[in-house]
């Protein structure tokens, strides 16, 4: 298939420049060419005057599974909600049938679609079993999905012990059928362990979640005399880390030398009372962001939801106005890079993800501000299609 979308304005390429009129071409899953001006090539054209087209929304942080639990014991903290040992999202995950899981997952990946996300990366637990279970869901749909799954094991990080044998078994299970390891936290692994992940997963992706709520960060130092931030950096090195909403200052700098990608999810932190993750200073200090709606349980995977919070929450809290061209890079540019995707931008060679935006729609005209308007403006209602892989997905709306 060759597809040229003539007319149109865009945001293009690694920056996002803003094109008032201009081209893509499509040829078969791949952008072919995409450029300010008038297309003068041959093929099917497509008229798509009074439309923005930009990249498809990546969101770098889910647990879909969980949304069979949806706003369940959503009045309390971290631990009670979501701790991997004795949090309520276990429990129910336990009791829950698999069909009825494969259900919930599978709906949230439209409900993804709909609002434009054509990537989602999954965190997904109950060792090579969940991995599948997550395949099965979102089996014939076009949204594309990084899993990160990982073992059922957990242990005192005060231990000196390593990953016993039936653990080793179901990581090397796991790594044969996803894109990596998405480790809960240090707080539930011994530093060998750690060191174990990471070898195990050679080449493929780890990643874990880090410096979540203070009572993490305390829970760590009281049981190693050390960071959960100082244990992931030394003993996993990670390919990326979710969260840092209670970073220091010195751990985030370490993060951003290191060139550790960093996946932060405001609203899952702001509903848990976990604070705010400080991420104007995060891009300051050079630290990769990237964005992710987090947990089902706790919010719809809605990314137009979490940048219109971070956008406001982060000015409230740090003082210093985030500009909204660097938040859409998080959710799609950001993401591409740190989850290794030849999506996130419009430029030649890359996979054909794009969303296509009314401009005229009544919540967004007159759009002084593209950035500013799909930051805080944009809506399900408002976006008009999405693409995939050079296909527009049928019936989202």
């Amino acid at each position: 298939m060759f597809l040229a979308i003539t007319n149109v304005s865009l945001l293009l390429g690694k920056e996002l420049d803003y094109v008032e009129r201009g081209y893509i071409s499509i040829e078969e899953s791949r952008i072919r060419s995409a450029a300010a001006g008038t297309y003068k090539g041959s093929g099917k054209v497509l008229d798509a005057k009074g439309f923005l087209i930009m990249p498809g929304f990546i969101n770098a942080h889910t647990h879909t599974a969980d949304s069979i639990a949806k706003d369940v014991a959503s009045a309390h903290r971290l631990d009670a909600q979501v701790h991997p040992v004795f949090g309520a999202k276990k429990k129910i995950l336990q009791r829950s049938e698999p069909e009825h899981l494969k259900t919930f997952i599978r709906n949230s990946a439209i409900s993804m679609m709909k609002k434009g996300i054509v990537v989602f990366a999954d965190f997904r637990e109950d060792g090579p079993g969940g991995v599948r279970l997550l395949k099965d869901a979102i089996a014939g749909l076009p949204l594309k999905c990084v899993v990160l799954g990982r073992a059922n094991y957990y242990s005192n990080p005060k231990d000196a012990a390593g990953l016993p044998p039936e653990a080793i078994e179901q990581v090397q299970r796991v790594l044969e059928m996803a894109d990596g390891l998405g480790i809960s936290g240090a707080n539930e692994n011994t530093n060998l362990a750690l060191s174990q992940y990471r070898q195990m997963a050679g080449k493929k992706m780890v990643a874990i979640h880090a410096a979540e709520s203070e009572g993490t960060a305390e829970f760590s130092k009281a049981q190693t005399g050390r960071s959960e931030v100082e244990r992931v950096m030394d003993y996993l090195k990670p390919e990326f880390v979710v969260h840092m909403t209670n970073a220091t200052e010195d751990e985030i700098s370490v993060i951003a030398k290191r060139g550790t990608g960093v996946v932060v999810c405001p609203r899952a932190n702001g509903v848990l009372g976990a604070g705010i993750p400080r991420v104007a200073l995060m891009l300051r200090q050079g630290c990769l962001v990237a964005i992710g709606t987090d947990n089902v349980m706790l919010n719809s995977p809605d990314i137009l939801r979490e940048l219109d919070y971070v956008w406001k929450a982060s000015r409230a809290t740090e003082g210093e106005m985030i500009g909204p061209r660097q938040l859409l890079k998080m959710a799609t540019v950001n993401a591409a890079q740190i989850l290794r995707l030849n999506s996130g931008c419009i430029e030649a060679g890359r996979a054909a993800d794009l969303i296509f935006i009314d401009k005229k729609h009544v919540d967004l005209y007159p759009m002084h501000d593209p950035y500013a308007a799909i930051v805080h403006r944009l809506s399900q209602s408002s976006i008009r299609a999405v693409m995939i892989d050079g296909r527009f997905v049928e019936a989202i709306n």
